[in-house]
């Protein structure tokens, strides 16, 4: 059972860890020079950074538990606006992640819920987010939990260059 709580500045340690790991399995086959990878969780998945964005009142974090093991985060960042939105109150759905062997258990979906669900009820027209073009298993995800794509853009880290495409969806 899929147990779902928001986190707190005392749950960086945890998030940290979370996001090391998760961000590894979904991308770390992307990297030609692991030095890349390690600069990059190293300067986004710190323990101080995380405690740092978790403090930020524009931030929400969810923690997802299965017997009592922490499986996963999800991140709802608010008043966000995105380049390819002309609109006042639109949120941003920055981070669902979930460790690879739990991904069977919907888990994510239970996150995405509980994050649409916040936003919706904090009165946001509209969530976008940004998914890797080359990672069709989220897109699929997204695509049938009703996110239509609307643009794309890049993204650099270190030697690597990443297309992203840019999907959002009607929280009206």
């Amino acid at each position: 059972m899929i147990q779902l709580r928001e986190a707190h500045t005392n749950d960086a340690a945890v998030i940290a860890l979370l996001a090391r790991i998760t961000f590894t399995e979904t991308f770390g086959h992307y990297f030609r020079d692991p030095t890349d990878l390690d600069q990059y969780l190293n300067r986004t998945f710190g323990v101080s950074k995380l405690r740092t964005s978790l403090s930020k009142p524009n931030n929400v974090f969810w923690l997802a538990y299965v017997d009592e093991l922490p499986i996963g985060y999800a991140k709802l960042k608010r008043n966000s606006p995105s380049p390819f939105l002309n609109l006042d109150k639109v949120c941003q759905l920055q981070k669902i992640y979930v460790l690879k062997d739990f991904l069977s258990q919907k888990v994510g979906l239970a996150l995405q819920e509980i994050l649409l669900k916040k936003a919706q009820e904090e009165g946001f027209q509209k969530i976008w987010l940004s998914v890797l073009k080359a990672n069709e298993r989220a897109i699929r995800f997204y695509t049938k939990n009703g996110f239509d794509t609307f643009g794309d853009h890049g993204f650099s880290i270190g030697k690597e260059d990443f297309e992203f495409q840019v999907m959002a969806k009607d929280l009206s």
